[in-house]
């Protein structure tokens, strides 16, 4: 279980399929630019975060302070991204995470984190689908029955889950052309929030910036509500305050999963080495800059005990007379959100094509198109979970598991790079995190904090979730795997179609 996957055969893997033929079946085509790379990023972390999570922290945990939430979660994320900087020039390969844990921890914890990516991708799509529905039944009257969280069976989330799917499922380069379209739409309307917003800014709704502490107690919660660090430290349990801050911060992690996408496609980028890192840094300063931007204006135009928690945005602007507005905001949204079930569909078809690849699932769903060039077996397999989890399953209150999965996804890419400066100091290494090993050590102890941050109930999920997947593990993955079948040298074979 602790076998590792030799970086010599995950190397020697890229530069066969990168010199393979353009035509040729059974290998991901290098077609990605640098601003595809951008467009994919962006076009997965400006999305629910900025049009949701912000008037839900505001109002339930950090007050006007939710912007610092938002940049102590930013700089964390950076504090990730410089190591998966490291790890995807090292390693271009898709399944970014989930291979580097191979590489540098063996086969169980890359199999830990290949499960915990499943879960936030199949998630965090779900739960974008579900709102896209909702927003398209706000802009356009539609009926309740079928679209929005009131439905018996969301037509629109399944409906809008099929149609990226089958984007996704063409090729990388045609999702990201239609995730650029959708970028450009979105980040215009970012920028109009926040040009036209803040002449709209009063100064007594910033007082008290930082809420005082109230009991959990006194704001109807349950003690399964309350924070893992608060639970372990026997501090009353409280929100607002220094507490809320962090709480708000560990949930609006959600809010940066987006950038480890773009790690996830270096299989399919021209030049992997220089535009993965720009890509990734590109995406994060943008995204961050924008969100505390935005959190900064939302915040100044309505106090944040008064923040609608359904469309915070939207609301804000009516409330100071521009209806109109929020028109463009909803569309702003449904665009936002249409990008980020596309890439999330994406990412986890990557992960789960680089797991059969490796033997740990079946090889067969992992088969590229000989046109398409894209896993698409995998692609409908993920559509058509994303598509009942969206369709069925009420997911309001996931946001945070999507969180605890993304800051455990960073833990190990954190201690990934460390580890494998050690074990192959010989590698090259296009880029390299400064002040390592301090670093990445800051990183692992700031992400593991956050997820303290997340309340027992969403540990516990999270738990269970690991277990059923610890047991998949060891009834198929473990007997299957590549690397026990194999001599060293024969891992992770190209898959015809």
């Amino acid at each position: 279980m602790l076998r590792l996957k030799p970086i010599e055969d995950i190397i020697a893997q890229q530069s066969e399929d990168a010199a393979a033929d353009a035509a040729s079946p059974g290998v991901l085509k290098r077609r990605l630019t640098v601003r595809d790379l951008l467009g994919l990023g962006i076009g997965m972390v400006i999305g629910t975060g900025i049009f949701t999570l912000t008037g839900i922290e505001a109002r339930n945990h950090a007050g006007p302070a939710v912007t610092i939430s938002y940049a102590l979660a930013g700089l964390i994320a950076l504090l990730a991204a410089l190591c998966y900087c490291e790890m995807a020039s090292t390693v271009p390969t898709a399944g970014s995470a989930y291979t580097y844990a191979y590489a540098t921890l063996g086969e169980i914890f890359a199999w830990i984190i290949g499960w915990d990516l499943v879960l936030e991708f199949a998630l965090g799509a779900g739960v974008v689908s579900r709102g896209w529905s909702g927003y398209l039944k706000s802009l356009f009257n539609l009926p309740d029955a079928l679209f929005g969280e009131t439905s018996t069976v969301n037509v629109g989330g399944i409906l809008i889950a099929v149609l990226l799917g089958l984007i996704a499922m063409i090729g990388a380069k045609e999702s990201a052309r239609v995730t650029n379209a959708l970028v450009i739409i979105k980040v215009t309307i970012c920028i109009f929030i926040i040009a036209v917003g803040v002449f709209f800014i009063r100064a007594a709704h910033y007082r008290p910036f930082i809420p005082d502490p109230v009991s959990t107690t006194e704001n109807g919660r349950t003690g399964w509500e309350t924070s893992l660090v608060q639970a372990v430290t026997g501090v009353s349990p409280s929100t607002f305050g220094v507490a809320g801050i962090l709480t708000a911060a560990a949930v609006v992690f959600f809010a940066y999963s987006g950038f480890e996408v773009v790690a996830n496609m270096g299989e399919e980028t021209r030049n992997p080495q220089r535009d993965l890192v720009r890509g990734v840094l590109g995406t994060l300063g943008i995204c961050t800059a924008l969100y505390v931007a935005v959190c900064l204006v939302v915040t100044g135009m309505v106090k944040y005990t008064e923040i609608d928690e359904g469309a915070p945005v939207a609301e804000a602007f009516k409330s100071v007379g521009l209806g109109w507005a929020g028109a463009l905001i909803a569309i702003a949204a449904i665009c936002g959100l249409t990008s980020v079930i596309l890439v999330d569909i994406i990412g986890m078809g990557r992960i789960a094509f680089a797991m059969s690849r490796d033997g740990l699932l079946p090889m067969a769903i992992a088969r590229v198109h000989p046109q398409w060039g894209t896993p698409y077996r995998v692609i409908l397999l993920t559509t058509i979970f994303v598509a009942t989890l969206a369709g069925f399953v009420p997911l309001r209150a996931l946001a945070d598991m999507v969180s605890i999965g993304t800051l455990f996804a960073f833990v190990v890419v954190s201690a990934a790079v460390p580890i494998l400066r050690r074990t192959r100091p010989d590698l090259e290494r296009p880029f390299t995190v400064p002040f390592s090993p301090v670093l990445p050590i800051v990183s692992v102890l700031a992400c593991l904090y956050m997820m303290m941050n997340l309340s027992l109930a969403t540990w516990m999920r999270f738990l269970v979730w690991m277990v059923i997947g610890l047991v998949i593990y060891a009834g198929y993955g473990r007997r299957h795997a590549l690397a026990r079948r194999h001599d060293a040298g024969r891992d992770a074979v190209v898959i015809t179609a």
